[in-house]
């Protein structure tokens, strides 16, 4: 065979079937002639016991020489071991984060992916991540290879969310629906995570072999922190005073009135069920919260709230749909038009739920009790099968909910150690002790 030169090359005579020409000086390097005319220079060796073809590039855009260089450094690579043919074809599958996305999507949908407690991830979450997906993540790294994604493209992603580069608002598939995208230091951080859930799943499928968004200092939640002061419950309960005389507004008023008064999440009051509530123990049964089956103790203000609405609102929910819809669902809505004015512009549903947390540890209940009134799983207390609740748990309950109470009502208080104050201890085994003796004497 002769050396591969342009003048060869050119003279090569197109056959109705493809052939290959191998260069003399050169051994494994040859040009394809293409029964359409087309020419392209390739090498061809051994790995693991096959023979192998790797193509180098197309004549008239590679010349003779500069293929001839570089199949001397495919060739250099075939025998330390490497297998070009193998690198190229497993390059060309590699898929994009938007790709990657689609499938997390669909094992999302499929239970294959799992959250807190081992269980699949639950419909709310799912809608919740698909958004972050569509409206952070694949606009900002969607066309990347998920193999040559870094930890400097996960970092850059954050910041660009934190800065507000994703923020917009879009028209989704509901009539008149939108959805807002407003970005922060939240949003980027549950971005980074869920970029690293992704790509956990992309190691079990063998796309990958590590995950680059794990170690990343995410930013930490300011809103996470943010507990309401005495004066700001004082305007909440001015601001929820005055929201409840427009009738429209009144659902909301009372959700959030809950919401501050039991420490539960949004959802969990939004969707709650008359058959969830326990008047008799004074507790939320709630099937399906974000740990799962779960027990929650509630304080008598609740309870009372809870009583009156029962009298004008019967049906399955608490708090019904409008419109046809099965859950009360304009509850965002009437909370700008109720706060984003207001002193409490910053506030949001989550901060109820912390202060009653807070406010819990400031009155000296234990970390597992506290834990027992808000939901949290560490705590045996969720588990489903309990029937009755420690007096102690409705004891703790009544006391946070009367405190909140108090503070929505504008009162001051000396001192927040209130359970365990001296007078109120002894008033209360006074009346534990008149309780028991006229029992006993109707008794007898």
């Amino acid at each position: 065979m002769p050396k591969l030169t342009k003048r060869v090359i050119d003279a090569l005579e197109t056959r109705k079937k493809d052939y290959v020409v191998w260069d003399d000086e050169l051994p494994g390097f040859g040009i394809r002639v293409f029964a359409s005319g087309r020419r392209s220079y390739l090498i061809q060796y051994r790995a693991n016991g096959r023979s192998r073809r790797y193509t180098i590039g197309i004549h008239g855009v590679w010349t003779p020489e500069t293929a001839r260089r570089e199949a001397r450094i495919q060739l250099g690579k075939v025998a330390q071991g490497d297998n070009p043919a193998e690198e190229r074809l497993v390059e060309r599958n590699a898929i994009t984060v938007e790709e990657l996305s689609a499938q997390y999507v669909d094992a999302m949908h499929a239970g294959l992916i799992l959250g807190k407690g081992g269980r699949p991830k639950k419909p709310d979450t799912i809608y919740t991540d698909i958004g972050r997906i569509n409206g952070h993540i694949v606009p900002l790294i969607g066309k990347r290879r998920v193999q040559d994604l870094t930890k400097a493209n996960v970092t850059k992603m954050m910041n660009d969310i934190i800065s507000g580069k994703t923020k917009a608002v879009r028209k989704t598939a509901k009539k008149r629906g939108k959805s807002i995208l407003r970005g922060g230091r939240g949003t980027a951080s549950r971005c980074v995570g869920l970029v690293g859930s992704m790509l956990t799943y992309a190691i079990s499928m063998g796309i990958i072999e590590q995950n680059v968004a794990h170690g990343i200092r995410k930013p930490k939640d300011r809103v996470r922190d943010r507990r309401l002061s005495s004066s700001e419950f004082k305007t909440l309960g001015e601001i929820l005073t005055k929201a409840e005389q427009t009738v429209e507004l009144a659902p909301t008023v009372a959700i959030t009135r809950l919401l501050a008064l039991t420490g539960c999440r949004r959802s969990e009051i939004i969707k709650l069920k008359w058959r969830e509530v326990d008047f008799e123990h004074s507790c939320l049964r709630l099937a399906d919260s974000k740990e799962g089956a779960s027990v929650r103790p509630v304080g008598l203000p609740v309870i009372e709230i809870l009583e009156k609405r029962r009298e004008k609102t019967p049906g399955e929910f608490v708090f019904p749909g409008t419109r046809g819809a099965e859950i009360f669902g304009s509850f965002p809505n009437h909370w700008n038009r109720m706060f984003s004015s207001s002193e409490l512009a910053d506030f949001t549903a989550h901060v109820l739920r912390h202060s009653f947390a807070s406010l819990a540890n400031d009155l000296g209940f234990t970390e597992s009790t506290v834990a027992a009134l808000v939901g949290h799983s560490t705590n045996s207390v969720t588990s489903k099968y309990i029937h009755s609740l420690d007096s102690v748990l409705i004891t703790a309950a009544d006391t946070v909910a009367g405190y909140v109470k108090g503070l929505l009502e504008g009162m001051e208080f000396k001192q927040t150690a209130q359970i365990l104050d001296r007078r109120s201890r002894q008033i209360a085994i006074t009346h534990f002790i008149d309780d028991a003796r006229l029992v006993a004497v109707e008794a007898s």
